[in-house]
C-alpha cells in the first residue's frame, strides 16, 4: 500500500518491542501540509531518516509494538503529564483500562497537579470495581501510574464535533480527595512521616504513600535512615525496599534503642594535633608518589552570562573560605603521622584574566585544572575567572580530593550563588557558624572504628569478597605499562528516552533501582568481554548517612566493591536479583573506609593498576541543576571531559530531566577510541536486550550491532575457493610445497 509505519523515541530512534514511543506515518498517501499553516506543517511534517529524503508525518499518538507484530494504541501524546518528577503517559493508564471486561470508556486526569483521577464508563456493576481495576494496573504498570481516586460516569462528556472534553469531567469533591489521606496515628508514625515530608520536599505524606512513588532514590532512602539513626532506630536499606509504604515501613522498623545508636560527632579541640581520615591518609600516600598529576582534582566550570558583580562574587567566596574549615586545610608530616592543619584565616582571591576569543578557553580551562597543589603548603582551592566579554565570563574552580568530593563540589557551588545573591540584595550577614567540622568528623570515625565497628564491618566484606581476585582480564590495545600514567580521555553515550523507561519499567518489576540493573548490566559486559565469572566493580557512596555530615565540604566519599558470581546459563533476571542482593548489603556496611578494606585483604600490590577492582561504576540518581536563577546573571555548569582515570575503565551515569546521560572514561595507555566505540555501542545493545528480553540467559544477550553482525557471520566467513576437483588437497599442499619450499607453512 506504499505505507510506512514507525515507533520512534525523542531522538527518532526505534523503540523496543512494548515500549511506548510517537507513531509517525511515510508513504505516497501523505498529504503535502496542512492548507495555509505552514508553522504547523514544518511542527508536523518532517524527513525521514529511514528512506531517500522522503517525509514523514508526525501523527502525535502514543503506540507500542506488541510481540506478534501488531501496533498498539495506547493515548495522545500531548496527554504526558509529570507528577512528582515521574514521566506519566496517561493514554497508556487509558488502554490498559480498557483491557478490563469492567470498563467500556475510560479518561485518566491529573486535575489538581498532585494526583491521577481515573473516570471510567462501566459496562456492567461490581461492588469493588476499584480495586479490581487498580490491581488489574499494577499487573501491568508501576504503583505511581495507578490513579488515587475514581469516579464512575454514565458517559463521558463530548464537545460539540463528537471529541472527549476533558474540560468537562466532574471535579474530586474535598470529601472524597481527603478520605485518600490517611493521616498517621502513632508517635512514631508522625515521626517518621515528618523525616519523610522533609527529605522528599512534601507538605505532608500519608500512611498509605509509597516512597519511590512520592520521588525517592537511594540517595534520598540514606538520608531517612541518618534521621532515623537520631531516634535510636537503625535498620538497615533494604527495609525500605522491601516495605515502601509509609504504614508498611514503620512496622518493619525495630524499637529504638540506645545500642543502636553511634556514637554522636563531637568538637574536638584545636589545640591538639588534628588526625585525619582513613580516605585522607591514603590521598597524602598516593600525592606523594605522583605530586604533579591531577588525577585527584575535582573541578567545576561555570558559564556566568550577564552583569557580574565582581565585588559580589569574592565577598561570597571569602565569606565560604571563612565558614569551611577544610577550604583553609594543608598537610603536614609529625611525630602521631599526618595531620590536619587549619589555617585561622586564608584570604583566597579569585584570579582574574581575559581571554582574547572563546578559541583559547577550553586550553585554558584545561591548564588550570591540571595546575598540582601543593597538600603541605595549600592551598588546596583555586578559583579563577576567565573573562571573554563584559557579559560572558567562566568561573573555574579546582579542589584536591583530599579536601573534597563531588557531593561537596555542588554544596560549595550552592553555598558561593546564595552568598553572591544575597549580597547583592543587600544582606551582608555570613550563614551561621557550623557546629561541626570536617576535621570533628575525620576523629569521630577513627575512634567509632577503632571501637569496635571496624571489625564488625570487615567480617561482611571479607565474607563477600573473599580471596584475591585476578586483575580483570579485559581485552586491552596494548600491554599495560610497569605503572600507571593516569592519562585518560571521555567517551559519551546517548542513551533513547525510551530505552530509560524501559530499563525503569523492569527495575520496577524486579523490586530493583535504576543503578541495580545499569550495574547488572555492565557487570555482564564485562563478563562477556572477559570470559571471567568472578566480577567485581567499585562503586563510589556519599557515605552522608549522619545528618551531622549533610552541610560540610570534605572527603566523605567511600567506595564500595561489588562482586557479582556471573552464571552465563542463568537469566538477566537471576543476576539482577544477584546485584540487587550485593547493593543492599553493601549499603548497610558502607561506613568501612576502602583504605581499611585494602589494608586488610592485603592484595598483591602494583603501580600497574588499582587494587581489589580495575573498573569503576558512577551512578547519580539526580545531577546538580545545570542552570541557577540569579538576579541578573545566568549561571550554567559546563561540562568538561576527563583527561585523566585512576582505574582502566569507568561508566558513569545520570539521571536527568531529559532521561539518562553515560559517559565511559578509560585508561588511553590501555584502549584505543575506536574499541571504546564498540564497546559503548555492545553495552547500548545489551541494555535494549534485557529490556526486551530479562529472562535470556546472559551468554545469549546479543552485544554486536548490525555491521558487526555482518562482518562475523557473513564476510569474515566467506572463504569460498575454487579448487581443482582432480587432486586431493594432500596432492595440493605438495605442490604448493614445491613452489614455495622455503615460505611458513602455517600462520595463526
Amino acid at each position: 500500500a506504499n505505507l510506512a509505519c514507525y515507533i520512534l523515541d525523542a531522538e527518532l530512534q526505534p523503540v523496543p518491542v512494548g515500549v511506548l514511543g510517537e507513531l509517525y506515518l511515510a508513504g505516497a498517501g501523505l498529504a503535502r501540509g496542512y492548507h495555509r499553516r505552514p508553522g504547523l506543517t514544518a511542527e508536523r511534517f518532517a524527513v525521514s531518516p529511514y528512506g531517500n529524503g522522503e517525509r514523514m508525518y508526525r501523527t502525535g499518538d502514543l503506540a507500542r509494538y506488541r510481540a506478534d507484530g501488531v501496533i498498539e494504541y495506547a493515548g495522545r501524546i500531548d496527554h504526558q503529564v509529570k507528577l512528582r518528577g515521574l514521566r506519566i503517559e496517561l493514554g497508556e493508564i487509558e488502554a490498559r483500562l480498557l483491557e478490563h471486561d469492567l470498563v467500556r470508556e475510560a479518561v485518566v486526569t491529573v486535575p489538581d497537579g498532585k494526583q491521577l483521577v481515573g473516570y471510567v464508563v462501566l459496562a456492567s456493576e461490581a461492588a469493588d470495581w476499584q480495586a479490581q481495576l487498580a490491581e488489574h494496573l499494577r499487573c501491568g504498570l508501576p504503583d505511581y501510574m495507578v490513579p488515587n481516586q475514581w469516579l464512575a460516569l454514565d458517559s463521558l462528556p463530548l464537545s460539540p464535533n463528537g471529541k472527549l472534553d476533558r474540560k468537562a469531567l466532574p471535579a474530586v469533591d474535598a470529601a472524597q480527595s481527603q478520605r485518600a489521606y490517611v493521616a498517621p496515628q502513632s508517635e512514631l508514625e508522625q515521626q517518621v512521616a515528618a523525616i519523610w515530608a522533609q527529605v522528599l520536599g512534601l507538605e505532608r505524606v500519608g500512611l498509605a504513600d509509597n516512597f519511590f512513588e512520592l520521588g525517592g532514590h537511594s540517595l534520598l532512602a540514606t538520608q531517612v535512615f541518618s534521621r532515623l539513626r537520631a531516634l535510636g532506630i537503625d535498620a538497615p536499606l533494604k527495609v525500605l525496599f522491601e516495605h515502601a509504604s509509609l504504614q508498611s515501613f514503620v512496622a518493619s522498623l525495630p524499637a529504638p534503642s540506645l545500642a543502636a545508636r553511634a556514637p554522636a560527632i563531637r568538637p574536638t579541640p584545636r589545640d591538639a594535633a588534628l588526625p585525619v581520615s582513613y580516605a585522607q591518609q591514603r590521598q597524602w600516600f598516593l600525592w606523594q608518589l605522583e605530586p604533579h598529576s591531577s588525577a585527584y582534582h575535582i573541578p567545576m566550570v561555570l558559564r556566568l552570562n550577564g552583569s557580574l558583580d565582581r565585588a559580589a562574587l569574592q565577598h561570597s567566596f571569602d565569606a565560604l573560605v571563612e565558614r569551611h574549615e577544610t577550604l583553609r586545610t594543608r598537610f603536614v608530616e609529625s611525630d602521631q603521622g599526618i595531620v590536619q592543619v587549619i589555617e585561622r584565616s586564608a584570604a583566597r582571591v579569585i584570579a582574574h584574566e581575559r581571554l582574547a576569543d572563546e578559541a583559547t578557553l577550553g586550553a585554558r580551562v584545561a591548564e588550570e585544572i591540571r595546575q598540582p597543589f601543593d597538600l603541605a603548603r595549600g592551598p588546596l582551592l583555586r578559583a579563577r575567572l576567565l573573562e571573554l566579554a563584559a557579559d560572558d565570563q567562566v568561573l573555574v574552580l579546582t579542589q584536591h580530593h583530599i579536601v573534597s568530593d563531588a557531593a561537596s563540589m555542588q554544596l560549595m557551588v550552592g553555598e558561593l550563588i546564595d552568598g553572591y545573591t544575597r549580597y547583592r540584595e543587600g544582606d551582608a550577614a555570613p550563614l551561621p557558624a557550623l557546629a561541626l567540622q570536617y576535621a570533628d568528623y575525620a576523629r569521630w570515625q577513627r575512634e567509632w572504628m577503632e571501637a569496635g565497628e571496624r571489625e564488625r564491618q570487615l567480617a561482611y566484606w571479607v565474607g563477600q569478597l573473599g580471596s584475591e581476585q585476578d586483575v580483570l582480564a579485559l581485552p586491552l590495545d596494548r600491554p599495560r605499562p610497569a605503572e600507571q600514567s593516569y592519562r585518560g580521555a571521555q567517551l559519551d553515550l546517548a542513551v533513547p528516552s525510551a530505552l530509560k523507561d524501559g530499563l525503569e519499567a523492569l527495575a520496577r518489576r524486579q523490586g530493583a533501582t535504576l543503578f541495580m540493573v545499569l550495574l547488572a548490566s555492565f557487570q555482564a559486559l564485562l563478563h562477556r568481554y572477559s570470559g571471567q565469572r568472578d566480577i567485581r566493580v567499585g562503586v563510589p557512596v556519599a557515605n552522608r548517612n549522619r545528618v551531622e555530615t549533610e552541610g560540610l565540604i570534605g572527603f566523605f566519599v567511600n567506595t564500595l566493591v561489588l562482586r557479582a558470581d556471573i552464571d552465563p546459563r542463568q537469566p538477566f533476571g537471576v543476576l539482577l536479583q544477584q546485584v540487587r542482593q550485593a547493593a543492599l548489603g553493601a549499603q548497610a556496611h558502607q561506613d568501612l573506609p576502602f583504605e581499611q578494606l585494602v589494608d586488610a585483604l592485603a592484595p598483591t600490590r602494583s603501580l600497574s593498576h588499582s587494587p581489589l577492582f580495575q573498573v569503576m561504576f558512577n551512578h547519580q540518581a539526580a545531577a546538580l541543576a545545570p542552570v541557577r536563577a540569579v538576579p541578573g546573571l545566568a549561571v550554567q555548569a559546563m561540562a568538561w571531559d576527563n583527561d585523566t582515570t585512576q582505574f582502566d575503565l569507568s561508566l558513569d551515569t545520570c539521571e536527568t530531566a531529559e532521561g539518562l546521560s553515560a559517559s565511559l572514561i578509560y585508561a588511553t595507555d590501555l584502549f584505543d577510541h575506536a574499541t571504546i566505540v564498540r564497546l559503548g555501542e555492545h553495552w547500548l545493545n545489551l541494555l535494549q536486550a534485557i529490556v526486551e528480553q530479562p529472562h535470556q540467559p546472559v551468554a545469549e544477550l546479543p552485544l554486536l550491532v548490525a555491521a558487526e553482525r555482518e562482518r562475523t557471520l557473513v564476510t569474515w566467513n566467506a572463504t569460498a575457493e575454487q579448487y581443482p576437483l582432480q587432486q586431493s588437497i594432500q596432492q595440493l599442499i605438495e605442490a604448493q610445497v614445491q613452489r614455495t619450499p622455503d615460505a611458513p607453512a602455517l600462520a595463526f
